[in-house]
């Protein structure tokens, strides 16, 4: 990470309150070990945090009080920092780690309105992009515009990889302009996947000209996706009737593999009273994250519920959109079909199966055709982002 990066005042001040806020967390974590350890055989609430008392208890609450107050302290010294000096330039380095920092806690920054949140909006190069850009872009194009929506913990400048890129590909060999969407991705597929069409009805509308709309969506990017077409067509958008073509990369439609291990982890740990406490470390990762366990798309999927208990696959069934030719890429690291490399493994974050959105309940099942889904194998799940043949194969799904 660059000198500059690291120096960014409003930054630092931002993750100061992070610092703080999660030193508060480990110290209840760690109070709550003490608390099990002293109080072992006895019944314990599990509604409230358990607290120790007499001087060891004195001794926590002086941690939490210390900490906050310091953390106080950082926040006025750093905004009078920043009137002082202004802010920096970006670069890729921080822009990695906030899109990082946003995948495992976005809906945390989002709700104490941290700094580091970041919003959802079009840019190119790294740089916010105007409505009147914009719509100099869609004429430019002659109307013909592809939404690259990136997936969990990345950012839009992470679409070039290793000096590909596969939205100025089509630019260069389709003259098809490519948008780069920039977004939270520790929230809620659904608050992402309504922001989502509201910014496409916001832009379309004060377009110039009529849009031939194409969407590339990699991985978490997918289900924000599907989750906008849904709103769209629930609030009534226009967007919708100029969406032409959606291609799904890696899309974890029906889950992906790490969340659903690490739900198994927080389970197996809260069944013992000396590592339960541990089990709250777990439960620090985003709804983001969380939602990503059984591909959650709207918002009647979590309402209501706790995020981490392992309570099963309760989805509203979401078809693929109506009108719109739908196409999936799957990865594997098997270089033939096995039921170990495709259904256990797949590209090491995602399943064929959930890839290609296959499922044995018929209402969860997604009818992609089959001349519209590609496997590549020998190929992880970041490698489609650059391989040639899944560029190739997205060119020519788009191109006819």
């Amino acid at each position: 990470m660059s000198q500059t990066s690291c120096n960014r005042p409003k930054d630092i001040q931002a993750a100061g309150k992070v610092t703080v806020d999660a030193i508060v967390g480990v110290t209840d974590i760690v109070e709550a070990m003490h608390h099990t350890i002293i109080n072992l055989g006895r019944v314990q609430s599990k509604t409230d945090p358990p607290r120790t008392k007499g001087i060891t208890g004195m001794v926590y609450k002086n941690i939490r009080s210390i900490t906050k107050i310091v953390g106080k302290g950082l926040d006025v010294s750093l905004n009078q920092l920043s009137a002082l000096i202004g802010e920096s330039d970006s670069s890729p380095g921080r822009e990695a780690i906030l899109a990082a920092l946003n995948g495992v806690l976005g809906d945390y920054l989002m709700a104490s309105e941290n700094q580091l949140a970041i919003p959802m909006r079009f840019r190119r190069e790294g740089k916010p992009l105007t409505t009147a850009e914009i719509a100099e872009m869609i004429q430019k194009s002659d109307g013909r515009i592809a939404i690259m929506v990136h997936g969990s913990s990345m950012n839009d400048l992470q679409w070039n990889r290793e000096g590909h890129d596969h939205g100025a590909a089509l630019l260069r060999d389709l003259g098809i302009m490519p948008l780069y969407l920039h977004y939270n991705t520790g929230l809620h597929t659904s608050e992402n996947g309504q922001a989502f069409a509201g910014l496409l009805e916001a832009i379309l509308v004060e377009s110039p000209q009529p849009v031939d709309l194409f969407i590339i969506a990699y991985s978490m990017g997918g289900l924000i996706s599907r989750s906008a077409c849904y709103y769209g067509e629930l609030f009534g958008h226009t967007w919708p009737k100029q969406l032409k073509k959606i291609v799904f990369l890696g899309t974890p439609h029906h889950g992906a593999l790490l969340e659903k291990g690490g739900n198994w982890i927080d389970n197996l740990l809260e069944t013992n009273p000396y590592s339960a406490p541990f089990a709250r470390l777990g439960k620090i990762r985003s709804s983001g994250v969380t939602d990503l366990r059984y591909g959650n798309v709207v918002s009647t999927d979590w309402q209501g519920q706790d995020r981490f208990e392992n309570s099963g696959d309760c989805r509203t069934p979401v078809p693929l959109p109506e009108g719109v030719q739908c196409y999936a890429i799957a990865g594997t690291i098997g270089k033939k079909a096995s039921q170990v490399g495709d259904w256990l493994i797949g590209d090491g974050l995602v399943t064929v199966e959930s890839a290609l959105g296959r499922h044995p309940k018929p209402q969860l099942h997604l009818l992609f055709p089959e001349t519209q889904q590609w496997v590549g194998r020998d190929m992880n799940h970041f490698e489609m982002l650059n391989h040639p043949q899944a560029y190739e194969t997205i060119k020519k799904w788009v191109a006819t």
